[in-house]
């Protein structure tokens, strides 16, 4: 049955009536069962001093509901951006290989260090040697071709001022012809057998000019004869050292290299090797808190097994993520002893800048008729409600920013008052 639920639900709601709204009634009935004082004379060495508080508490004839307040004094608070994320090594690297051949090399096994530029897959040469050693002869059959080339050049130069030069007595001679045969001392033969002359002359200058183009168009030839050896040679040598595949950096092998004997093609992996120092912390900051981050602040993390890390931000994405609407940050660490592993999950704390706030207990807390979350406070004895925002929860209390530098809070019976409501008040004796 649910009579006595129901019954006392109903004694509540009486007794929370007389409590908060009609709380004289109940005074003045309470005030009856209370036995009347005794005449007997007291010693005065037995009287003490009540403090103002306590004296108003005492007061029976005081009506105001009795509450009890911590005086807190505003201090800085460091409020941290809490992040959730991971460990990421600084490089992860598949080193491939760029040629084909068959592996002639010890492997070096998972989990070694290796220097960089130390070998880890060595591949037979083969053909490779030969190949450079013929175009290293070509090259040097296109560069004896030039100095060929360029004797050609002084030759044909002093062809075409020989040319040059017949031209220009054949046009003497021809002039003086034509001025004899307008002045009748000479005849038509002549004349026309003297502008041959030069035509002639012309002719062979043409024929010598295009000597010297030949001969430098050879010149141009051997030269880019010795540029295309000097290209096959560089082919060749790179083909060989491609027969070397070394370190990039240095590193600890996640893989075994490529095993002897085994055959290797263009981009088949030789090893995978990777970076853990320094290390990186990554997380992803929300839009909200994305402008309290800042290059180079300080940051720290505890990981999933315990251990502890610090180092600082160097990277803060500014393009959020199309799905989350946050923001990549990157913490760069030291480890120097390899500690740390790839993968780890971690708790970030970024440090920022720090608030005014007070440090309060959770159970002050409430809400007003609107759902804003606050704290009531007393000024002047009259109580008062005060939106705060919560900055960080701790096992001490919370961080609250939004109240003056200097509030008495109600900690105790702040759920039967309201804005505006008369109260009397006992400071809170705080212990540590």
């Amino acid at each position: 049955m649910r009579l006595f639920p129901l019954l006392t639900a109903a004694l509540v709601c009486v007794a929370l009536y007389f409590v908060i709204l009609d709380r004289a009634t109940l005074v003045d009935f309470a005030s009856r069962f209370v036995p009347e004082p005794s005449n007997a004379p007291t010693e005065p060495a037995a009287v003490e001093e009540m403090p103002a508080d306590v004296a108003a508490a005492a007061d029976p004839n005081d009506d105001r509901v009795h509450v009890v307040v911590r005086r807190s004094e505003a201090q800085l608070a460091e409020n941290a951006v809490q992040l959730r994320g991971r460990t990421e090594a600084l490089r992860l690297v598949d080193v491939a290989s760029e040629t084909s051949g068959r592996i002639i090399s010890t492997p070096i096994r998972a989990g070694a260090f290796v220097e960089e530029g130390q070998v880890m897959c060595e591949i037979d040469a083969g053909t490779s040697q030969t190949a450079l050693e013929e175009a290293q002869a070509r090259l040097a059959e296109a560069e004896a071709r030039v100095p060929e080339a360029e004797a050609r050049l002084p030759e044909a130069r002093a062809m075409l001022a020989q040319a040059r030069a017949q031209l220009s007595s054949a046009e003497i001679d021809g002039n003086a012809a034509a001025r004899l045969n307008e002045s009748g001392f000479g005849s038509d033969t002549r004349a026309a057998s003297a502008a041959a002359g030069v035509a002639a002359a012309q002719a062979g200058v043409e024929s010598a000019q295009a000597g010297v183009q030949a001969a430098d168009a050879g010149v141009q030839s051997a030269l880019a004869g010795v540029r295309a050896a000097e290209a096959a040679v560089t082919r060749a040598e790179e083909d060989i050292n491609r027969l070397t595949i070394h370190a990039p950096f240095s590193g600890l092998l996640e893989t075994d290299t490529a095993e002897l004997g085994s055959l290797m093609q263009p981009g088949a992996v030789c090893a995978t090797i990777i970076q853990l120092d320094p290390i990186k912390l990554v997380g992803f900051v929300p839009e909200a808190q994305i402008d309290r981050v800042e290059l180079g602040a300080l940051a720290g993390a505890q990981l999933a097994s315990g251990q502890q890390a610090q180092g600082e931000v160097t990277f803060l994405s500014r393009s959020a993520d199309e799905s989350t609407r946050t923001f990549r940050v990157e913490i760069t660490v030291d480890n120097s002893d390899l500690a740390i592993r790839d993968g780890q999950t971690a708790d970030i704390l970024i440090q920022t800048a720090g608030t005014p706030a007070h440090l309060l207990p959770s159970s002050a807390l409430t809400l007003n008729d609107e759902g804003i979350l606050g704290l009531r406070i007393v000024v002047d004895g009259v109580v008062e409600f005060v939106p705060v925002q919560l900055i960080r929860d701790t096992v001490r209390g919370v961080w609250v920013t939004g109240l003056p530098e200097q509030a008495d809070v109600i900690t105790v019976g702040q759920e039967f008052v309201t804005a505006g409501v008369e109260v009397r008040t006992t400071l809170e004796e705080l212990t540590q």
